[in-house]
């Protein structure tokens, strides 16, 4: 009798505080080829309770990838980036920035921080569902993440 190995999910933190983009962004990975379960947080302060597994997140699966917004309320992204990229525990989870911004300075900062890649929002619906589809089909197709128990806290 052969045994199939259990398929499990990529475990997907999503960390943003627009809930249309939080519904966009559910919309367009849902649809993708890869099972995915996506997590959200609203803020840098939640992220990073939920990346140490502290409090009400102790429970918390450990992401296999995070999208980071750079603009949130009570710690911003770029702290949020600095923290996960400078932990011994959390830093090769890869993390890609979805944001707004297109200043110059901040895509610099993002690579300074390690950011795995800097994607600019698009503003038009389409646009935006494609980026997130072509975003999560690279990052859950394509690449090859690490095993869970290479990145556990």
């Amino acid at each position: 009798m052969e045994i199939t190995p259990s398929i499990r999910p990529i475990e997907i933190l999503l960390i943003e505080d627009n809930p249309g983009d939080v519904r966009l962004a559910r919309e367009a990975l849902k649809d993708g080829k890869v099972l995915n379960a996506l997590n959200v947080v609203e803020d840098g302060v939640e992220a990073m309770a939920y990346l140490r597994r502290q409090g009400k997140y102790a429970e918390a699966a450990q992401p296999d990838l995070i999208l980071l917004d750079l603009n949130l309320p009570r710690k911003d992204g770029r702290q949020v980036l600095e923290e996960i990229k400078t932990d011994d525990g959390l830093k090769q989870i890869p993390v890609v920035i979805l944001t707004t911004s297109r200043a110059e300075e901040d895509i610099l900062q993002a690579y300074r921080h390690w950011a795995n890649c800097y994607i600019s929002k698009p503003v038009e619906l389409e646009q935006f569902l494609s980026v997130v589809r072509a975003a999560g089909n690279f990052w859950l197709s394509i690449v090859r993440l690490p095993a869970k128990e290479r990145h556990n806290v």
